[in-house]
Order: structure tokens, then C-alpha cells, then sequence
């Protein structure tokens, strides 16, 4: 990687630690300047507005989700083991990287709305597609005839908010248990999962 490219890189990794630790509302090129060791102007070289240097931070959560998915699914034998082992990620992922995970899908706070230039990343809101995806082609293999997309785009929409209400405490206060623990955190995403695919038969 040149120079450039890696004192680039180098700004987004500062933008990552500071969203993973402190949230999206942290992030300013006047501070990942700072943490980076380089003066306040220069990350305007690579990033004109704020809006795309949180999207360049926004990308790398979607490229760690997508490579914890790989991982989760590797050694799963069926589809639905698969889909399973990737809803139980996703869930811990939200959790685990919560600043992150709020960042990625905020597209009104993002740069998604300029059009692709030559040797220029893919606008942000096309970086969801794979995701999502790869949710439809799981969701097939598992039930197939089924409306896959409406299927996937509900199985995720339910994911999505566990992972927020367990987030805000709310499951644990409408379940009365505020000791939950991450096993009764799975069996709500294999409720989740048997809802929209139809329990699991021998």
C-alpha cells in the first residue's frame, strides 16, 4: 500500500476505534486528526465532509460483520445451521460493537446519495446489499419456494430490533428477567428464526 493509501487507511482505523469506544457522535476530523498524529487539515484530503469520513468507518463495520458471518457459518453442516450461527452473530455483533452497529445503518448520517466515480468505493448504502443478500440466498436454500426477499428482509428487521430492545434492557423487563443471559438471548433468536422459517424438523 502507498503512503498515501496507508495514511488513509490509517485515518479510518483511528475513526474505528473512536466510534467502537465512544459512538458516531464522537467522530470529527479535528479529533481522528489528533489520534492519528497528523495536523487537522490533512484528513480533508481524503475526506471532503463528515459525512463521508463516517462512511468510510461505516464500510469497515460492514466488511468486520461480513467476515464475522464467515467465521460463525464455517463449520455449520445444514443451511439453516448456517443461518442460525450467522443470527446469533448478527445479534452479538450489535452488541459487542454497539457504536459501529448504529453507524452502519444510519444512512441519513452517511455519504450514500453521491454517484460512483471512477476508482471511488461503491456508494455506503450499496455496502448492506450483500449483507442482505446473503440473508435471501440462506433464507432459500432453508424454505424454498418461499418469497425469500420478504422472508429475509422481515427475518432481518426482527434481528435488528433484538439486537436493539436487548440493547435498551427492554426484553429483559418485558421477559422479568433482568439477569438474562446470553443463552435465553439465543433461544429469543431461534424463536425469531422459527417464526419467519417454520420450526426445525427431524
Amino acid at each position: 500500500m502507498s503512503g498515501e493509501g496507508s495514511l488513509r487507511e490509517r485515518l479510518i482505523d483511528a475513526g474505528v476505534d473512536l466510534v467502537l469506544a465512544e459512538g458516531s457522535a464522537s467522530v470529527g476530523l479535528r479529533e481522528i486528526a489528533r489520534r492519528a498524529g497528523v495536523s487537522h487539515g490533512v484528513p480533508r484530503r481524503w475526506f471532503p465532509t463528515h459525512h463521508a469520513l463516517l462512511s468510510a468507518i461505516a464500510r469497515r463495520g460492514f466488511e468486520d460483520l461480513g467476515a464475522w458471518f464467515v467465521a460463525a457459518a464455517a463449520d455449520e453442516p445444514t443451511p439453516r445451521a448456517q443461518l442460525e450461527a450467522i443470527a446469533r452473530t448478527y445479534v452479538r455483533y450489535a452488541l459487542e460493537r454497539r457504536g459501529m452497529f448504529e453507524l452502519m445503518f444510519r444512512h441519513e448520517l452517511l455519504d450514500s446519495t453521491l454517484q460512483q466515480a471512477a476508482g471511488e468505493q461503491p456508494r455506503l448504502r450499496e455496502a448492506t446489499l450483500p449483507m442482505f443478500q446473503h440473508f435471501t440466498r440462506m433464507v432459500a436454500s432453508c424454505r424454498p419456494g418461499q418469497e425469500a426477499e420478504v422472508t429475509a428482509a422481515a427475518l432481518w428487521a426482527n434481528l435488528h430490533g433484538v439486537a436493539q430492545l436487548w440493547a435498551w434492557g427492554s426484553l429483559q423487563l418485558v421477559l422479568d428477567q433482568e439477569g438474562l443471559a446470553a443463552e435465553e438471548r439465543d433461544r429469543l433468536v431461534m424463536a425469531v428464526l422459527d417464526a419467519h422459517l417454520g420450526p426445525v424438523t427431524s
